[in-house]
């Protein structure tokens, strides 16, 4: 391997585990998507190991395994929070309302007000299904309790999908 050969291989080296951890900490804000973004950055890694011809069949299967977290990781979010707020009998037009008010609020504004408006249309919807305040707010506090897990959940997902990487790409 020549010097600049070896340089290169540093250089993306380094800038493909910067993207991950930036998607790492990004996973911090829920509509961040830092999964992708992670993924992203082992796709680029992947394509120019495979423009050297230098991806193995074991590399791809790596690989595949980081894309599979990730599209779990993207999905898993809506299931633990809707299973969450569901344990609250809450109905799905009210989830559904929450998820469409921090989606809209995101397009149109920044994803900042879409983080407060997505429990904010949820406890809205809730309080005109029951006239009341503390029930309202109970289905919000589950609404937050499963975000909450779900940022520690896709945390997870996330270091796991760098050690795979590490083992990709230092072994």
């Amino acid at each position: 391997m020549t010097d600049i050969e070896l340089l290169f291989q540093v250089l993306i080296e380094t800038l493909t585990l910067f993207f991950m951890l930036v998607g790492l900490a990004g996973l911090l804000v829920p509509i961040f998507p830092g999964l992708t973004v992670m993924w992203l950055a082992t796709l680029v890694y992947a394509l120019v190991r495979a423009s050297n011809e230098s991806m193995h069949w074991f590399e791809w299967v790596l690989f595949a395994i980081i894309t599979l977290l990730m599209i779990g990781g993207n999905i898993v979010d809506n299931i633990i929070i809707a299973r969450r707020v569901r344990e609250k009998q809450v109905p799905w037009g009210s989830i559904i309302f929450g998820y469409l008010a921090g989606i809209i609020a995101s397009l149109f504004f920044t994803p900042l007000i879409g983080i407060v408006a997505a429990p904010a249309g949820l406890f809205g919807a809730e309080y005109l299904r029951l006239r009341d305040t503390r029930a309202a707010f109970a289905s919000t506090r589950a609404w937050m309790t499963g975000w909450g897990i779900t940022i520690a959940v896709r945390i997870a997902i996330g270091v796991v999908m760098i050690g795979i990487w590490m083992i990709w790409a230092w072994l």
